[in-house]
């Protein structure tokens, strides 16, 4: 009997449990939302495309409390959704190409100001 995508996932966190279970979810809607709004076509999406998608879907669902989400997650670093990732990959629920790697997360946004200095540079200027 196949497992479904729910019992994979917490195999995934049986053996992996850093990371929240609502991290691995985050990470699905993070790419749904990357495919549909940033790159505008059903498409694979390279890691800096992934952290664009993560990062902007995080502002519009958390603002400024993204990064306490994130935490609470046990993500307190771009590699840390790499790490989701391949963990998604590893475990058959997610696809990959030949170049890519975990190692394209360590290039990304600081999630420790991102989100905060993004959501009041907006409130800034809207107040001026």
């Amino acid at each position: 009997m196949k497992e479904s995508p729910y019992d994979q996932i917490m195999n995934v966190l049986r053996k992996d449990p850093r990371y929240a279970l609502g991290a691995y979810r985050f990470i699905y809607e993070a790419l749904d939302f990357t495919v549909q709004k940033v790159t505008g076509e059903k498409r694979h999406v390279t890691g800096q495309e992934l952290l664009m998608g993560i990062r902007l879907c995080a502002a519009e669902h958390f603002g400024p409390l993204a990064r306490m989400v994130f935490n609470t997650w046990g993500v307190y670093k771009p590699r840390d959704f790499g790490e989701i990732v391949f963990n998604l990959v590893n475990a058959g629920l997610m696809g990959r190409t030949e170049t890519d790697s975990v190692d394209d997360f360590d290039e990304g946004f600081d999630i420790d100001t991102v989100f905060w200095e993004d959501f009041y540079s907006k409130e800034i200027k809207i107040q001026y």
